[in-house]
């Protein structure tokens, strides 16, 4: 089989590549000369563990190319994915000028019957579009072709992306049409073999389920932050409530661990599109809407704990900040905490010095030089008034307090993730504030 994808972001060099390691034809495209050159150079725009090693495998093998020419790239495909960005609009509705771009580019060039799928997360009522844009492309050259319209949304996590495409849970696939289905069913074959389903559904219920999947895990990470601050006010510990309901399997423990909110580029636009496609239908998703402010309001918790505890005077603290991405593996900052925290504590007048493993590059051309970065966690804290730690990297879940104790001109821990003992820090003379649990004052 050969496809077509179009679109080297997240989703469309994960998928590409992907495919490519399963001996499919894969053409990766893109308007992008900067990307397509550094990705025919060796070099990959995106961090995301364990994808540079089948990038270059299948490059290697002749499996995978990049070209800035959609014309040449759908030349003999079965397939042509749209995966492509759907940012947000002022009003919180999906951009699709990026989808139908492509679609039009493909009505103008298709010559034989193709599938072409929506990979990019659209609103219910999108693939319709694409199926218009591309026949009002054959209408201007009298052209008559059979093609097919379908939905394919991506489950994958930023920092498992690789694993979650070649073992996934499930693949939905929206389609009307039994040529496209078995087109689709031969080329996700190879993925389907742990026994995990492919599921065929028509077009405005696959659309949906992506919207409803990511809107419900948002909608359980705000509900636990919620918790979380109704914990510290009555005296609970949100450890203990999460691990109590997370034994529930109708509950379940994923995705109910309390923190700074979430981020990325994902939740917070899917939840945004859901919210205004409900709008313009005439009815309103209030609980979306009370997950969106939670999250806005969760943003700032860290912040408010910090600004208290120095009584609202920030003025020349050197704050410490360990995490910039807005998740673990990862250095996306679209969306991230940090980006909130930071700029209150720079309003407030503090200084910061921020470290993060990956996502220091990012942060850089987001901050520029507002803030200072350090080459480690541990420089990071040099005579730092107060450390913050806000992504939960591995490497900084077993730091050496000792050295710290040392670093820092304040024994003073603000964690954003929950990830330390309040019973060892308070032991170590840290006074420590964390989500949802009861903080550690030494001498307060």
């Amino acid at each position: 089989m050969k496809i077509a994808v179009v679109g080297t972001g997240y989703v469309g060099l994960v998928s590409g590549t992907c495919f490519a390691e399963t001996g499919v034809d894969v053409v990766c495209v893109d308007v992008d000369q900067r990307k397509i050159d550094m990705l025919n150079n060796g070099q990959i725009p995106i961090y995301e563990p364990g994808l540079e090693d089948i990038y270059k495998k299948n490059v290697e093998k002749g499996r995978l190319s990049f070209s800035n020419s959609l014309a040449e790239s759908i030349k003999d495909a079965d397939v042509a994915f749209i995966a492509v960005g759907t940012p947000p609009d002022e009003d919180g509705s999906a951009d699709l000028k990026y989808v139908l771009g492509v679609a039009r580019e493909i009505g103008k060039n298709m010559d034989h019957y193709m599938v072409v799928v929506t990979k990019s997360t659209v609103p219910v009522g999108t693939s319709v579009k694409v199926k218009n844009a591309i026949l009002e492309e054959f209408k201007k050259r009298n052209a008559d072709i059979p093609f097919d319209v379908a939905s394919n949304p991506e489950f994958l996590k930023e920092g498992s992306a690789v694993d979650d495409f070649l073992r996934p849970d499930r693949i939905v696939v929206g389609t009307e049409s039994e040529a496209a289905k078995k087109v689709m069913n031969r080329l996700y074959k190879p993925f389907v073999l742990n026994g995990h389903p492919i599921l065929f559904m028509d077009i405005t219920s696959s659309e949906m389920t992506k919207y409803a999947a990511n809107s419900m895990l948002a909608t359980k990470i705000s509900f636990i932050n919620d918790i979380a601050n109704l914990c510290e006010i009555v005296g609970a510990d949100v450890d203990s409530v999460r691990r109590g309901i997370g034994s529930d399997p109708r509950i379940g423990n994923k995705f109910i661990y309390p923190g700074t909110g979430y981020g990325g580029s994902c939740f917070p636009k899917d939840v945004q599109a859901l919210v205004r496609t409900a709008d313009e239908k005439g009815y309103s998703l209030d609980i979306l809407k009370a997950v969106e402010s939670v999250n806005y309001r969760q943003k700032a918790v860290l912040f408010s704990k910090i600004f208290n505890h120095f009584k609202g005077d920030l003025k020349g603290k050197k704050i410490a900040v360990w995490g910039l991405a807005f998740k673990p593996k990862t250095d996306d900052m679209r969306e991230a905490p940090s980006l909130v925290i930071i700029e209150k504590l720079l309003e407030a007048g503090a200084s910061v010095v921020a470290y993060d493993p990956v996502a220091m590059h990012e942060a850089q051309r987001i901050l520029g030089d507002r803030i200072s970065y350090s080459k480690d966690e541990y420089g990071a804290c040099v005579d730092a008034d107060a450390l913050v730690l806000v992504t939960e990297w591995s490497e900084f879940r077993a730091p050496d307090f000792k050295v710290l104790q040392k670093l820092l001109k304040n024994k003073l821990i603000f964690d954003g993730r929950n990830i330390y003992d309040p019973s060892e820090l308070a032991e170590l003379g840290f006074s420590y504030y964390a989500i949802g649990r009861k903080p550690v004052i030494i001498g307060g």
